[in-house]
């Protein structure tokens, strides 16, 4: 087989595992396996709730697959909702019958962020004990619901974040952030419920499948401080650069001038349930099914890959080259399979996403290689602000730009690896797929 028929063909097989994995964690499916009716007895997470009982069924929900999660409990409970209300990134809402759609700016908070998040404070505000909240969570949750705590504007949060993304701060540190800039997150969206029992079904899209992380735990206990995220300013060389209320709050909130989060153990949390009900270690077990039914020796090396995206790119390409030339730590045919979410720290104004930044990286390292093709993507179908979900890289890729006249390494300094790999027509876009569990990596080895 010729070399440019052979990568096409490993590209389809890349295509089939990342497929394969997205398929698993599927919101709908996901939902649909953790709340059930049956005879008037709706069981969600490890409860149960008779619904003649209930006075109002809220629907709920924030977050990248939140309309799709949304559908699924409307299939399961039709006429039974009384109210409902998600938000969600622009271009991934799907039709409700019972709940109304809003869409908003992410990763970046907008103006129709706050218009929908102070919707869906007031909605949950019209709860009360007799009543059941339902609320469908999953990653992108954090910026889509702003609600800026008193005396800070949407611009301050708009900035913060931006300044947050490009330093190479992690999600857990971001998030951290975020929580106490809030007057939703950080668990704060439970104190809104007025004792009603409130239930999240939650996709996770961070490392550990901290609940508290996830869409910044609008329902769950928060163990940071004011004093952590001071912390993570200083770390970043941030106090002097984030915008004065900002710092002025956060600083306040450390001397104990402004309430905390509310903390485990608080009594708020009494009748609220957090559940996971799919994650990326799901996607990941399905993509290993796929591979190995392809004809490839699986391996999963891990579910929490974090770092600056251009050094992930050189340990994975360490592991392939062992691979090739040892057959450890698996022989070839190989599929390594890995996940999580790595940074990328600004240095250039290029376009591009962390995923697009592994793969040219892992162009880099696979240089003159043979049969050997790394596909890195978001399972949310986005990689940073732009329409394709990751890239695919092999070791013709540095070659192959070459003859267009491209520097790869020019590209990959200047973080415009979305360009380097439009006109090698290695762009991976699929469109939004209405889930989110954080980026996969799919790395073959060919005989």
């Amino acid at each position: 087989m010729n070399p440019t028929d052979n990568r096409q063909r490993l590209k389809t097989i890349a295509t089939s595992i990342f497929n394969a994995g997205v398929e698993a964690v599927d919101p709908e499916s996901c939902v649909t396996r953790h709340l059930q009716l049956t005879a008037g007895d709706l069981r969600v997470g490890k409860r149960s709730f008779y619904l003649e009982k209930i006075e109002k069924l809220y629907l709920i929900g924030a977050g990248k697959a939140s309309a799709a999660m949304a559908r699924a409990a409307e299939k399961v409970l039709g006429e039974r909702i009384d109210a409902g209300l998600v938000i969600t990134k622009y271009g991934h809402g799907v039709p409700l019958r019972r709940c109304r759609v809003m869409e908003a700016g992410h990763p970046v908070p907008d103006e129709n962020g706050i218009k929908a998040t102070r919707a869906l404070l007031d909605l949950v505000a019209t709860a009360g004990p007799g009543d059941l909240i339902l609320c469908m969570i999953s990653g992108g949750g954090s910026a889509l619901t702003p609600a800026p705590a008193e005396g800070i504007i949407l611009a301050d949060k708009q900035e913060t974040t931006r300044l947050l993304l490009a330093c190479g701060a992690t999600i857990h540190e971001i998030n951290t952030i975020r929580k106490h800039l809030s007057r939703i997150k950080g668990g704060r969206l439970s104190r809104c419920a007025n004792g009603a029992p409130l239930v999240s079904l939650i996709l996770s899209d961070v490392i550990g499948d901290d609940l508290d992380i996830i869409a910044s735990g609008i329902t769950a206990p928060d163990p940071g401080t004011f004093g952590d995220c001071l912390e993570i300013l200083s770390r970043y060389g941030l106090l002097e650069r984030v915008p004065a209320p900002v710092s002025g709050h956060l600083s306040a909130g450390g001397r104990g001038d402004v309430d905390e989060t509310p903390k485990p153990g608080d009594p708020v949390f009494a009748g609220v349930e957090n559940r996971i009900v799919g994650s990326l270690s799901d996607a990941l077990s399905a993509a290993e099914i796929e591979a190995r039914r392809l004809g490839f020796n699986p391996l999963i090396l891990s579910s929490m890959i974090q770092g600056e995206a251009r050094e992930v790119a050189k340990v994975l390409c360490a592991v392939a080259g062992e691979v090739r030339r040892s057959g450890r730590p698996i022989p070839a045919p190989a599929c390594l399979l890995s996940g999580g979410e790595t940074t990328v720290t600004l240095k250039g104004d290029g376009k591009g996403g962390r995923n697009m930044e592994l793969a040219l990286a892992a162009g880099i390292a696979l240089s003159g290689a043979s049969g050997m093709l790394m596909l890195s993507a978001g399972t949310d179908g986005s990689d940073g602000p732009t329409d394709a979900a990751g890239a695919f890289a092999d070791g013709s890729t540095v070659s192959r730009a070459h003859g267009l006249g491209l520097s790869p390494s020019g590209y990959l300094a200047g973080n415009d690896a979305y360009r380097f790999f439009q006109p090698l027509g290695d762009l991976f876009i699929t469109g939004p797929t209405l889930t989110n569990v954080m980026d996969l990596q799919v790395l073959l080895i060919d005989q």
